[in-house]
């Protein structure tokens, strides 16, 4: 049995995706304590009937109307419902039937559910970050409204692993592990000429396209401070960033007593989820054991912050507060968007983030609008800096 606590009823958004998969293949290794209630997807119609019809979960939604009328078409002698567009992100997220959302929602579009699900009570199992980089002291407010959040980033993961039944008085910081990505070690000089395949070849890691470009620049661990900042309520003076290639230990927490503590395990996003979905229990048996023997070593360094640029760029963006972190999380999607499609080298990313931040004045987020105006803004402005580049 995978534990003794009743079953947890998910809805999983973002299920076609790398985290959305993943999800589902730890459905799939404890069916005794997981039922899934919603599956979402944006237009990947094939693998979402796939899903839907080995799940059997009540409701199936698609960002894109046409996939959703495809979806719906082929799903025609199953009793279920079927939605299209934006909307069914948030019908999944507060559905009766599910005690637990999975937001694996790639991209700042995953804020709105984010929300809907702590006002409905749920549990927020949450693998967006943008969640709460562009809209965290939204996301605050909701939790303190009814709900419970639990970070499913190996990182953030990692971070609540190690602060269970601590005092957040004793907490000194807490320090963040970085994989490097494919180019750690590597010169500005020698960035200027790497390619989209090089870039999404990932040492440690299996993720989508836009995270494993964002590891490349850094700009994923930026995002990561700023989540850390909201989700574990430390200044950014407190978060520290070391680097770790053999992505082992997951992120650590150091003790006003000079003590560490750590979370190590092999690189396997589904250990973070399945704590996500199981806490406060363990479900058992484990999915990959750990061999100190064969790890033979760990290796720690510092993180070159002058080559990899975007993580200073995170910094700035958080200290300042207010809409800046939105800004930079959307200038971001439309940079990393620009190099993926060929308009653009790798260098040119922090370069289009930077500007696009330097002509933006913060203001208070206050509302859901505040972060959309902010958004709007940010796209049409990195966009604009993406022509030029081009």
């Amino acid at each position: 049995m995978s534990g003794t606590g009743k079953t947890r009823n998910v809805s999983i958004l973002g299920s076609t995706g790398s985290i959305g998969t993943q999800t589902l293949e730890v459905v799939s290794l404890h069916e005794d304590r997981l039922k899934v209630v919603a599956l979402t997807a944006n237009e990947n119609v094939d693998l979402l009937e796939e899903q839907v019809r080995r799940y059997r979960p009540v409701m199936a939604g698609m960002v894109s109307e046409a996939a959703a009328g495809e979806l719906k078409r082929r799903l025609a002698g199953i009793n279920m419902e079927v939605l299209g567009g934006k909307d069914c992100l948030l019908e999944a997220s507060v559905h009766p039937e599910a005690d637990t959302v999975l937001n694996a929602v790639v991209g700042s579009a995953g804020l709105p559910p984010s929300i809907a699900a702590l006002e409905s009570g749920k549990r927020l199992a949450l693998a967006n970050k943008e969640s709460m980089v562009a809209g965290g002291d939204l996301v605050l407010a909701a939790l303190a409204r009814g709900g419970e959040l639990i970070p499913v980033d190996s990182e953030h993961g990692a971070i609540f692993h190690c602060l269970r039944g601590e005092e957040p008085r004793y907490v000194e910081r807490i320090i963040l592990t970085a994989s490097g990505g494919p180019f750690y070690g590597r010169s500005r000089a020698e960035l200027v000429i790497v390619t989209r395949a090089e870039a999404l070849s990932h040492p440690t890691w299996k993720m989508g396209r836009k995270i494993t470009i964002d590891s490349a620049t850094l700009m994923n661990k930026g995002l990561e401070v700023i989540e850390a900042h909201f989700l574990f309520g430390l200044p950014y003076e407190q978060i520290s960033v070391v680097a770790h290639p053999q992505s082992v230990v997951h992120s650590l927490v150091e003790f006003v007593d000079g003590s560490l503590s750590a979370q190590l395990s092999v690189p396997d996003m589904r250990l973070p989820i399945a704590l996500a979905l199981s806490y406060p229990e363990r479900w058992g048996p484990a999915l990959k054991k750990t061999s100190l023997p064969e790890l033979g070593r760990l290796d720690f360094g510092d993180v070159d912050r002058e080559t990899f640029r975007c993580l200073d760029l995170a910094y700035n963006a958080g200290e300042k507060g207010g809409t800046a972190t939105a800004v930079l999380n959307a200038a971001n999607e439309i940079a990393v968007s620009a190099f993926l499609e060929g308009k653009i080298g790798f260098m040119d990313i922090e370069g289009i983030i930077e500007e696009t931040l330097e002509g933006h004045e913060p203001r208070a987020v206050t509302s859901l609008e505040d972060v959309i105006r902010a958004e709007e803004w940010a796209r049409e402005r990195a966009a604009a800096c993406v022509e030029k580049a081009g």
